[in-house]
């Protein structure tokens, strides 16, 4: 899994915990329905002081028709994050990025810079409200729960992805899945397995101590 689309999870899963109401001339261009479910989701997350999210990541490659599978674990507490896939970690206190790879003992570090690449709530929430259209898609019953479903739409046609759709149970106003289509005819889907409001977590937990890690290769970037 590139770093494209860990930060791509990162972003939808973070938009639909902080994304707050949009102005008037926004609601013009994209879907007051599709708004007013989003408005709902923000509300239940924006309180949440801290967050535990199990996911599944499925990749269908569109050229040879493959499947691939991962599973992760994504923290947030504030404008901090620690992301778990597969053999590595994602880290982040808001000042500094680790990125440790577990094969090869070894951890990157680089200064958090404020730029489209960087993942934070206040980030997401500029990149959300300016760069996307989204529009109410359909609602179904899935599972014995009713499912809504946002399309979204990047402004920017030069995105390697032209559409993602969002899955959102109705009742318990949660993001279930965000399905990600990109042009070469791919399509990543991170459904939430589980999620965990308010799990305690101390500041501590989003940096990399590098003593808990004998051995380690340090590579520092700054």
């Amino acid at each position: 899994m590139n770093k494209f689309f860990q930060l791509l999870f990162l972003c939808f899963l973070i938009s639909s915990i902080t994304m707050a109401q949009k102005s008037d001339v926004k609601v013009q261009k994209s879907d007051v329905k599709a708004q007013q479910i989003l408005k709902g989701v923000s509300e239940k997350y924006r309180s949440y002081k801290s967050v535990q999210a199990d996911f599944v990541l499925k990749v269908e490659n569109g050229q040879n028709n493959s499947k691939d599978q991962q599973t992760g674990t994504l923290f947030m507490k504030g404008n901090k994050y620690k992301l778990q896939i597969n053999n590595q970690e994602i880290i982040s206190d808001n000042n500094t990025v680790w990125t440790y790879l577990k094969d090869a003992n070894e951890v990157q570090i680089n200064s958090y810079e404020s730029d489209d690449n960087t993942i934070s709530p206040s980030q997401i929430f500029t990149l959300y409200e300016k760069n996307f259209l989204y529009a109410f898609s359909e609602e179904k019953t899935i599972g014995g729960k009713v499912i809504q479903f946002i399309d979204l739409t990047p402004n920017d046609k030069s995105k390697p992805y032209f559409k993602v759709r969002l899955a959102v149970d109705k009742i318990a106003k949660a993001v279930q899945s965000a399905v990600v289509f990109d042009k070469n005819g791919n399509r990543y889907t991170y459904e939430i397995m589980k999620l965990i409001p308010d799990p305690r977590i101390s500041d501590n937990f989003f940096s990399f101590d590098e003593k808990k890690y004998p051995g380690v290769e340090v590579v520092d970037l700054r």
